[in-house]
């Protein structure tokens, strides 16, 4: 791809965490709740419950045009060769040699989402003492009513329909205790902001995924100490880095707390 990733950082650290990143986290690593992985080439056809697949890679290589212009509906056809996928998601990174890659996924239908940024940094930049508003507190839910309403409230919080089914696939993933944690925020006894916490077998990571608060009650503080509370949980399990592909919305908070940018991730979606 050929975006330009960050804004001005320190080379060398941002050089060593993207290092980091590539050797750590593109491996079976980065799809821990995978039900199938089969290999194309460089590329890993990942399958998730809920009618879920996800294009992921290494890297590329030194594929030409022609190569990937060939590749992308080979790895489109495993998806179409099973019904239950009804979805797939291209994960692309802004700093991988990619030569045409945009043009052959548009071709295969594929649509490019929103742009987020890579954030890396020391898990102890996070975890600091952050204010709660009155009456909000935090905690790590793992009964079914709680994570239904965490998912209703993530749903609403990003716009989206409340999705039955994405409940129903985190609530099989924490059947298999594979470290995840789900942390919410209440206020009231509602739920009104919600992240997980991804510790990462076999590395220094730890990632914090689906940050989401409702509209009305962000800018008090929330988002920062559910990001506290993640990060003082990974320091407890042996983590020292945290990584997150973050929104315009959560990157400034990220890199207050110290988080560096040092790359860019687009996903481009498919539909059946």
């Amino acid at each position: 791809m050929t975006e330009n990733p960050t804004e001005e950082v320190d080379a060398p650290l941002r050089s060593r965490l993207l290092a980091a990143y590539d050797s750590q986290l593109r491996t079976d690593a980065e799809t821990p709740s995978a039900i199938a992985v089969t290999l194309l080439g460089p590329l890993r056809l990942v399958t998730f419950d809920g009618g879920r697949g996800f294009i992921t890679y290494p890297h590329l290589g030194n594929l030409g045009e022609a190569d990937l212009r060939a590749l992308v509906p080979a790895a489109l056809d495993h998806f179409l060769g099973d019904p239950v996928v009804t979805r797939v998601e291209w994960k692309t990174r802004g700093h991988d040699r990619a030569p045409g890659l945009h043009h052959a996924l548009i071709a295969n239908g594929f649509v490019a989402d929103e742009v987020e940024t890579i954030m890396i940094g020391d898990a102890s930049a996070l975890a600091v003492d952050v204010p709660l508003p009155e009456g909000v507190s935090l905690r790590v839910v793992t009964a079914e009513a709680d994570v239904r309403a965490m998912s209703a409230m993530q749903d609403m919080a990003f716009g989206d329909p409340v999705s039955k089914e994405m409940a129903d696939a985190i609530l099989r993933r924490l059947e298999r205790n594979d470290g995840m944690e789900l942390w919410v925020a209440e206020a009231d006894g509602v739920i009104v902001s919600a992240g997980r916490l991804e510790p990462v077998p076999s590395s220094q990571f730890a990632g914090i995924w689906g940050g989401a608060t409702l509209e009305q009650w962000r800018g008090r503080g929330i988002y920062r100490a559910l990001t506290s509370a993640r990060a003082h949980s990974a320091i407890a399990l042996g983590k020292t880095l945290i990584h997150s592909d973050s929104s315009p919305y959560s990157r400034p908070i990220l890199e207050r707390s110290g988080l560096t940018a040092v790359s860019t991730t687009t996903p481009y979606r498919w539909s059946r």
